[in-house]
């Protein structure tokens, strides 16, 4: 009887972990299939954005314009309408370039991301990999009936000198929204998206006891939020979490937590819009941050797909 009694024993733990593998092997296949964004056009955007003869800096203005040409023409072929936002700063014309989809629509969502590098550098992470991810997501969202509208726009001077100014592109457009009475969901700030890693001790935390309850490897996407951020922000965040495609976590504090306002959601908090950024953590893990070693061949095109197709679909879900 004893020796029955573990034969079934071990058939049904054998049953189980058959089950446990199935279950598993069905799981990559569904995220798999589900996956709408492209690593390719992805790369092929990066490749584009990077492709200047001086870095896009503030002070290169040819290698600014070209980029912003390049996102222009990018986005015709998916807007229902397309502007330039210009802005005098310091004597030099600066351009947000913003692509608008379901024009139909009174009350809109902005998901934004940075062209412009700090220094002399390629920013491959920062923030090539957010402008092309916003390109993608642009193409995925196009025929998309939501039910509201969507403004994607390219900012410019998110970067030192005029970091936490009133003269950062995203700013513009924010006060831009705010003057005009515009109706403002929410907001998404696209900030580095492209850096991962599977390596122990590869991930920091602004709060160090952080380590013990996430772990110290950089293989997450991080939605980043404040206290009260608002209806859109939670939701957001909400259906990101439920999404397998990549591994995501929430990290919710005030502003004076480092980091947690360092892209252009910032502005849009400044005037009292639901906003949320998405991003890697930047210098938290990826040691390239503002270094000339910020290439793309530092960058997971595969990892950085699989997270907007976790905003994609999060946005169909949106209410």
């Amino acid at each position: 009887m004893k020796i029955l009694k573990y034969t079934l024993l071990i058939l049904m733990l054998l049953i189980v972990g058959v089950f446990i593998y199935l279950k598993s092997q069905m799981s990559e296949a569904s995220t798999d299939k589900v996956n709408y964004a492209s690593s390719e056009r992805i790369k092929a955007d990066v490749d584009s954005i990077l492709n200047t003869e001086k870095p896009r800096n503030y002070e290169n203005m040819d290698a600014l314009n070209q980029v912003a040409a390049y996102i222009y023409k990018s986005f015709s072929g998916v807007s229902d309408s397309i502007s330039i936002q210009e802005y005098l700063v310091d004597g030099k014309t600066y351009k947000n370039i913003i692509c608008s989809i379901n024009i139909d629509k009174k009350e809109r969502i902005v998901i934004g991301a940075h062209y412009d590098v700090c220094g002399d550098q390629d920013g491959a992470d920062d923030n090539a990999s957010g402008v092309a991810g916003m390109l993608e997501l642009a193409r995925l969202l196009k025929d998309k009936k939501l039910n509201y509208r969507i403004d994607f726009v390219a900012y410019t001077l998110e970067e030192p000198p005029y970091f936490a100014s009133n003269k950062m592109g995203s700013y513009m457009h924010a006060k831009y929204l705010n003057d005009n009475k515009i109706q403002v969901k929410g907001m998404i700030s696209l900030e580095m998206i492209g850096y991962f890693s599977d390596e122990e001790n590869s991930q920091e935390y602004p709060i160090p006891l952080l380590s013990a309850l996430y772990g110290d490897k950089g293989n997450f996407i991080a939605i980043v939020k404040k206290f009260g951020a608002g209806d859109f922000a939670n939701n957001i965040s909400k259906e990101m979490l439920k999404n397998p495609s990549i591994r995501s976590l929430v990290f919710q504090g005030s502003r004076s937590m480092l980091g947690i306002d360092f892209s252009d959601h910032r502005n849009y908090w400044n005037f009292g819009y639901s906003s949320i950024m998405i991003t890697n953590t930047a210098f938290f893990r990826n040691q390239n941050y503002h270094e000339e070693t910020d290439k793309k061949e530092t960058l997971d095109f595969e990892k950085c797909s699989l997270v907007i197709n976790q905003v994609y679909e999060a946005l169909l879900k949106l209410e």
